[in-house]
């Protein structure tokens, strides 16, 4: 309702419908970005690029820095520019063979560049290091290639990672969309009640973090 009492205000404090639709839109972006995040940030693809272009030249000067190489890779894969991600990750293969975080970012990039073999072949190594790498969330990686062709495979990722008991809301979240495509309503609900009932036990600084992927669960149970 407050939004309705404050656009009649805003229209008198600057005379004209349109600037104050403007200003109104303004203010729940703001909103949004401070308390929930469902829209995306304006800002971060110009601070992205700044800091890709400072990594690059850190790496002009020392071509060696692993630590620069991944992140840069994990920027590309953000903006999902997963080829030139792949590239930096496979440069730095030979020394981060003992990174379960490594194998999945370069599984996902192999995923999103056509070589969905070698992609799960990473992932799954990277899953052997450790189960729990991303909270779980490369199982639902997995689950979704598989999602529209190998059916059993699909739910065994899903089963193995519900098995972890995942404390991402995100990740209950994706799993609750993978068993919608799977047909399975059921279980798509459940997934996004558990998310809920995650988010509820979550400490206040993790709450933040988490909250609009609660709140599509919210929408999807509505639904």
């Amino acid at each position: 309702m407050g939004k309705f009492l404050l656009f009649p205000l805003l229209w008198w404090l600057f005379g004209n419908p349109f600037i104050a639709i403007i200003v109104l839109l303004v203010i729940v972006y703001f909103i949004d970005r401070r308390f929930i995040g469902l829209t995306p940030s304006l800002v971060r693809p110009f601070k992205r690029r700044s800091q890709i272009a400072k990594l690059r030249q850190q790496l002009l000067l020392n071509p060696g820095d692993v630590t620069a190489k991944q992140d840069v890779a994990r920027l590309y894969m953000e903006k999902k520019n997963y080829r030139e991600a792949r590239k930096w990750l496979e440069s730095i293969g030979d020394v981060m063979e003992d990174s379960a975080e490594f194998w999945n970012d370069l599984g996902t990039a192999y995923l999103h560049t056509g070589d969905k073999s070698r992609g799960e072949e990473a992932i799954l190594k990277g899953l052997s290091i450790n189960p729990r790498v991303k909270y779980g969330q490369p199982y639902l990686r997995l689950a979704a290639l598989h999602s529209t062709g190998d059916t059993d495979k699909a739910l065994h990722y899903l089963d193995t990672f519900r098995q972890l008991h995942s404390s991402s809301c995100e990740a209950y979240y994706r799993l609750g969309t993978i068993y919608e495509q799977l047909g399975r309503s059921n279980e798509a609900a459940g997934a996004y009640r558990e998310a809920v009932d995650i988010y509820r036990s979550l400490p206040k600084y993790k709450k933040r973090q988490e909250r609009k992927w609660v709140l599509r669960c919210l929408l999807k149970k509505r639904q």
